[in-house]
């Protein structure tokens, strides 16, 4: 239909008319490339002078496409699912899986899963007699992997801070001067950074700031702090750029506590880099309570042996009037 309107259009025109749209047609042709299922055939020498010399000023740069697995062990707590669920809702470039039985073969399954989810590091919260929580952060598949007993466990269901933030904004990252000390709280602050860092330009994430990780180090222990970055918005006291007089911190939660154990060189096992030589396991300290309360027992009962012994050594004297109303 197109060909017979262009016919007889040329035939109502008048022959020199047909002859500039046809000059016209042969020129768009010659400036517009073939186009392929690949693409363009042949680019216009322009665009691709225009192409080379911006490549040229501006070099591709690293891209950070950071993605962590999260997931925890069966038979876990509500109160550690839920410290779960809070760390999920912090990390916007993390993916929640199903539960993983804690075995000895577990560190060959998380692998497996983090390949199969397309992610570079794993948290995995295992818990065991439902008390003691660890976590375990690892870089997948070639490690370095490190495991915490996680301590003062507080959600943010059970804080109720005044403290918020918007979901899916990027933290900043703040560490004390401790963690430039030695060698493996080195490590550990670049698996932190690595981990809890958002990555510029991802998918689900907010391109700006507006709460802070703190992480700090006090008797061996990693503490963890989540706050929000108040800035007032009224008119006339808003907040210039590089001024932070104005600005305040509010504490959004969750609050934790990490006692490395261990560090090893690979993914989930491997060999041991470093071993925290002050670190008591939780069945010790239980064994040690039980132990306390076993020897007040038997304190008890020497009391009472010690008590018996003494009323029959020293007898009481008959009373006088001890049957008097008897009668």
């Amino acid at each position: 239909m197109g060909k017979k309107r262009k016919q007889r259009e040329a035939e109502n025109n008048g022959p020199e008319e047909a002859a500039a749209a046809a000059a016209k047609e042969d020129a768009a042709s010659e400036e517009r490339p073939k186009r392929t299922l690949l693409g363009w055939k042949e680019k216009p020498q322009e665009n691709v002078d225009a192409a080379a010399a911006a490549a040229a000023v501006a070099a591709p740069g690293f891209r950070n496409k950071e993605k962590v697995l999260v997931t925890c062990s069966r038979r876990i707590n509500f109160r550690y699912r839920h410290l779960m669920l809070n760390v999920v809702s912090l990390l916007p470039h993390c993916k929640k899986d199903n539960k993983v039985e804690s075995k000895e073969t577990k560190g060959a399954t998380l692998n497996e899963l983090v390949e199969l989810r397309n992610c570079s590091s794993c948290l995995f919260f295992e818990c065991r007699k439902h008390l003691d929580l660890y976590l375990w952060m690892a870089k997948c598949p070639n490690g370095p992997s490190v495991k915490f007993l996680v301590n003062a466990v507080h959600t943010m269901e059970e804080l109720k801070l005044t403290g918020n933030h918007l979901r899916g904004s990027r933290p900043l990252l703040t560490f004390s001067a401790n963690f430039d000390k030695d060698a493996h709280w080195m490590l550990l602050k670049e698996m932190l950074i690595q981990i809890f860092g958002t990555p510029k330009g991802h998918q689900k994430s907010k391109p700006y700031h507006d709460h802070v990780f703190a992480f700090s180090i006090v008797d061996d222990h990693i503490w963890f702090r989540n706050y929000q970055i108040a800035v007032p918005h009224n008119e006339s006291d808003k907040v210039a750029r590089g001024s932070l007089d104005k600005m305040t911190l509010v504490e959004v939660g969750p609050r934790f506590c990490l006692n490395p154990i261990k560090i090893f060189g690979g993914s989930f096992g491997g060999p041991t880099l470093y071993e925290n030589p002050f670190y008591v396991s939780p069945n010790q300290i239980r064994a040690l309570q039980k132990k306390q309360k076993t020897g007040k027992y038997a304190k008890k009962v020497k009391a009472k042996t010690r008590r018996r012994m003494h009323e029959l050594s020293n007898p009481l004297e008959p009373d006088e009037f001890a049957e008097m109303w008897k009668e």
